[in-house]
C-alpha cells in the first residue's frame, strides 16, 4: 500500500511510497483512509525526531473494510472516523474498535478527520472544568485547531467565552465562533477573572491565565505551543482571599477516561448537521504534503489542514 514515510532529506520530511500493509489485531479493524487530519504537534515535534520509514499520524477518516474479529466495532462499509498514535498517513490502517466512530453516510470525511485530536481533546478539557453553564471560560491559543473547537465547544455549552490569540486579524472570526471576548495583550491579559482556562499555549500564557482564576477555578494544559517553561513568581501558588482552591490538571487525551469513540461520534454529529465549524484553512493531495507542514510549521495556517487520499 501506498503511505507518507518518514525522509528526513525530503522536504516536509515525507515521501510517498510503499510499504507493507498492516495485520489487524483481533479488536481492531482495518480502515481505508480516505482523509487525514494534521496536528502542529505531530507536524512540529514528532516528525522531525522520527525513525525513517516511519509511517506516522493520528487522525484519519475513511471506510471499514475488515471488521474486527471479535466481534467489536462497526461492520464492513461503514464510514468512520479513527484516531491512533499512528499508522494515519497511510492508505489502510488498524485501529482498535474503541478509538473508532462511525459517521453519517453522507458526512464529508475530510471534515471528519478533524474530530479525533482537535475536537476531542477540547471537548474533553471542557468536561474537566465542570459545569460551564452562565460561567466565563478563557481559551488560549484560541487561533488554532484545539482552540477553535474549544471556543465554539465551550459557547455551545452555556459559557461567556474570552478568546486570547496572538492574531488580532482572527478576532472577528472568533467572535463568529462564538466568543464574547476576545483579547490579544497575553500572557498577561486584561480582562476579568474566570473559572476556567482551556491553555494550549503553555508558558507565561498558562501562568498568566492561572492568575485570572476565581477560588475554586481549574486550568486544563492542553498543549505547550510556547516551547518555554512555565515560571511561577514566588507566592503565585498561595492561597487567601479569592484566590484560594485553584487547580493546574495536565492532561493526556488516550487517558481521559472511557468513552472516546462516543464522543468523537457525538461530534462527528455536530460537525455534519452544521452545529460544529472544523475550520478548515488547508485542503489539498496527499501528495502536497509539504506545503500544508511549510504552512504548519510557520504558523502560516490558523485552523486544520486535511489531506485527500487520491
Amino acid at each position: 500500500m501506498r503511505a507518507l514515510t518518514v525522509d528526513h532529506s525530503a522536504p516536509g520530511h515525507l515521501v510517498l511510497g510503499e510499504v507493507p500493509e498492516p495485520q489487524p489485531a483481533p479488536n481492531q479493524a482495518l480502515v481505508r483512509v480516505k482523509a487525514i487530519s494534521l496536528n502542529a504537534g505531530e507536524v512540529k515535534h514528532l516528525l522531525p525526531q522520527a525513525e525513517p520509514g516511519a509511517v506516522l499520524g493520528w487522525d484519519a477518516a475513511g471506510v471499514v473494510v475488515q471488521a474486527a474479529a471479535d466481534g467489536s466495532g462497526p461492520a464492513v462499509g461503514t464510514p468512520v472516523v479513527t484516531f491512533e498514535w499512528d499508522g494515519a498517513w497511510a492508505e489502510l490502517r488498524a485501529v482498535a474498535t474503541d478509538r473508532i466512530a462511525a459517521v453519517p453516510e453522507d458526512a464529508d470525511l475530510g471534515a471528519m478527520s478533524t474530530i479525533p485530536v482537535a475536537a476531542t481533546s477540547a471537548l474533553r478539557g471542557l468536561h474537566r472544568l465542570g459545569p460551564i453553564l452562565g460561567r466565563r471560560v478563557l481559551v488560549t491559543g484560541a487561533g488554532g485547531g484545539v482552540g477553535r473547537f474549544a471556543v465554539q465547544l465551550a459557547a455551545m455549552g452555556g459559557a461567556e467565552v474570552v478568546a486570547a490569540t496572538s492574531d488580532p486579524s482572527a478576532a472577528e472570526g472568533l467572535r463568529r465562533l462564538g466568543a464574547a471576548e476576545v483579547v490579544t495583550d497575553g500572557p498577561r491579559y486584561s480582562t476579568d477573572r474566570v473559572h476556567g482556562v482551556i491553555d494550549n499555549v503553555g508558558g507565561p500564557h498558562l501562568v498568566g491565565g492561572y492568575e485570572l482564576l476565581h477560588r475554586g477555578g481549574t486550568l486544563v494544559a492542553l498543549g505547550a505551543s510556547a516551547g518555554v517553561p512555565e515560571v511561577f513568581e514566588i507566592g503565585a501558588l498561595r492561597g487567601g482571599d479569592d484566590r484560594h482552591d485553584r487547580s493546574i490538571v495536565s492532561f493526556f487525551l488516550p487517558d481521559t477516561g472511557p468513552g472516546l469513540g462516543a464522543d468523537m461520534g457525538w461530534l462527528a454529529a455536530k460537525v455534519a448537521s452544521g452545529a460544529l465549524d472544523p475550520q478548515i484553512s488547508w485542503r489539498g493531495s496527499w501528495t502536497d504534503v509539504a506545503e500544508a507542514t511549510d504552512r504548519l510549521v510557520g504558523r502560516r495556517l490558523p485552523g486544520k489542514a486535511v489531506l485527500e487520499v487520491d
